[in-house]
């Protein structure tokens, strides 16, 4: 079964190709190759919470740090909690935070 990523359980059309990209650009969370497979997910798609800058509810976003209150509420990052259950990544491996 194919795992949906943010851009898609959001329907924000700012990945690449996405509806809003004329206007808005692609989100870092769709673009950031670093995160690639992590929860499943194409470059940082499941895995948002934890990319820096990405565009949720219209405005940019910081750092994990900035935003994990607001990231340990939204439906996105529960489901995919859910999803992966044991195999779930909250926070980046020391070597990749450190990119």
């Amino acid at each position: 079964m194919k795992k949906s990523n943010c851009w898609e359980l959001k329907n924000c059309g700012r990945e690449p190709g996405g509806a809003k990209v004329a206007e808005m650009g692609v989100c870092v969370a769709a673009s950031n190759v670093d995160f690639n497979g992590i929860n499943s997910g194409i470059n940082g798609g499941r895995y948002c919470w934890a990319v820096a800058g990405t565009l949720c509810g219209g405005k940019t976003q910081g750092t994990f740090a900035e935003k994990e209150k607001a990231c340990t509420k939204c439906d996105v990052m529960k489901l995919i909690k859910s999803e992966e259950g044991n195999n779930f990544v909250l926070l980046p491996p020391k070597q990749t935070a450190m990119k």
